[in-house]
């Protein structure tokens, strides 16, 4: 009786141990949209625009765009 009460305290550990993992897996980190944080962006930069945001900017205008598409270059954008 004691081998069966291991067992269902080791299934019970192992589906609280997936439960747990399967949580962290479902969303992309907070500045990634969802599908940006790929096994192929293995250098974790995100597209640039709202597109590649996790959530929309309430505003969104040419300077912003133009800020976000030039970082993290130190380089001005082009169109000043």
């Amino acid at each position: 009786m004691g081998l069966l009460k291991w067992a269902v305290a080791g299934a019970a550990g192992y589906g609280i141990w997936r439960f747990a993992n399967r949580k962290q897996e479902e969303h992309a980190p907070a500045a990634f949209a969802e599908g940006e944080n790929s096994n192929d962006n293995f250098s974790k930069v995100r597209s640039a625009g709202v597109e590649g945001m996790r959530s929309n900017p309430e505003r969104w205008d040419k300077v912003d765009e133009a800020s976000d598409e030039s970082f993290p270059a130190s380089d001005p954008p082009a169109n000043y």
